[in-house]
């Protein structure tokens, strides 16, 4: 009997335990405006060229090299080493060095303070190199503590969209996508949003470059709300006659994808497309088929038997014309994501 009663008093402190941790995480739980303003310029000047260059990077936290497995994709590890993060951030800066002459840059997975990254300002460090450009940040992921795995808790995490671009922006907005996990996921999940650079142009209209991250690891709910809400967005951006292009990582493939990889495996396990004419017929998406974008953290990469896929791209509204676009193979040598360039005219 006396094991006994010490063995409910331990049960019932964990659990006065858990619910007062559950409780601080929901009070403390990061819940953004629906539109918030990052960046207003005092002096906004028109942009007058007419062809424009840009890469879209999911740099996976500089946690997420070659040689990484992760549990959320069925693998065993949090994080590498702290030496191996170290090494990803030097050469992923030395990968958007080669990257400095593009007017914009659409990074995503940039933490700031995570101790999945070791609490590396990783997003002070790019900027910091890339001092030509002008750099903006939105929070998609601020947590006090994720407590998953339990043998091995991610901890704190702070982290979010990066843009850099050459013209600085007349106005940077913050937009939360709609949709969420249900409580008390909801409260350690990313809080999922796009980011919107704006810029004069000859003629009073904008520019508008967007850097999304759309949600994974969800049923197709949120992904679904998700789009639909960015598909009344851009429309509605055209139709008051701006430009406008989007790019990030959309954690779906483009209709009608077909892999033209040379070497590597295509990912067909929970495959997603977007669905066919969206928003409208005459948008234009650019991609590279020929170049993987993303690889399965299902264990390390291994070319010609990780499951690979393209779901990192960009979507052109119809008075914007594509020139070229290409992917960067970097073997993914330093995050589970690659780098995509492109070229376009405004028309």
């Amino acid at each position: 009997m006396k094991y006994l009663k010490l063995l409910f008093r331990i049960i019932g402190l964990m659990l006065v335990v858990f619910i007062v941790f559950l409780a601080f995480a929901t009070i403390d739980n990061y819940n953004p405006d629906p539109e918030t303003i990052v960046y207003e310029s005092e002096d906004p000047r028109a942009v007058y060229d007419s062809v424009f260059s840009m890469v879209t990077w999911n740099i996976g936290y500089a946690g997420l090299d070659s040689t990484m497995d992760f549990f959320y994709d069925g693998g065993e590890k949090v994080r590498p080493d702290q030496s191996e993060v170290r090494r990803n951030v030097k050469e992923i800066i030395f990968t958007l060095d080669d990257f400095r002459d593009r007017d914009f840059l659409l990074l995503q997975e940039v933490d700031k303070n995570s101790k999945r990254s070791y609490r590396e300002n990783i997003y002070e460090i790019i900027a910091g190199m890339l001092r030509d450009h002008h750099s903006v940040f939105g929070i998609n992921y601020d947590v006090a503590f994720v407590p998953l795995p339990p043998t091995e808790p991610m901890g704190k995490v702070l982290s979010g969209l990066q843009t850099l671009s050459l013209p600085e922006p007349a106005r940077v907005e913050r937009y939360s996508f709609p949709g969420n996990y249900s409580w008390p996921m909801s409260v350690f999940m990313l809080d999922r949003c796009f980011l919107v650079n704006r810029y004069m142009v000859p003629g009073g209209n904008q520019l508008v470059v967007i850097n999304t991250h759309n949600s994974a690891y969800d049923d197709g709910t949120l992904r679904s709300q998700q789009m639909d809400f960015l598909k009344e967005f851009i429309l509605g951006e055209y139709e008051e006659g701006n430009y406008v292009v989007v790019g990030g990582d959309w954690n779906q493939s483009p209709a009608d994808f077909a892999p033209g990889f040379s070497g590597d495996l295509f990912d067909t396990d929970n495959l997603t497309y977007i669905e066919k004419g969206y928003p409208a017929l005459d948008w234009t998406w650019a991609y590279d088929p020929s170049i993987p974008t993303n690889r399965r953290v299902l264990t390390p990469y291994r070319r010609g038997t990780s499951p690979t896929t393209v779901i990192d791209f960009f979507l052109l509204s119809p008075n914007l014309e594509l020139l070229e676009v290409s992917g960067v193979d970097l073997q993914f040598a330093y995050s589970d994501h690659q780098p995509v360039a492109m070229k376009f005219r405004i028309q």
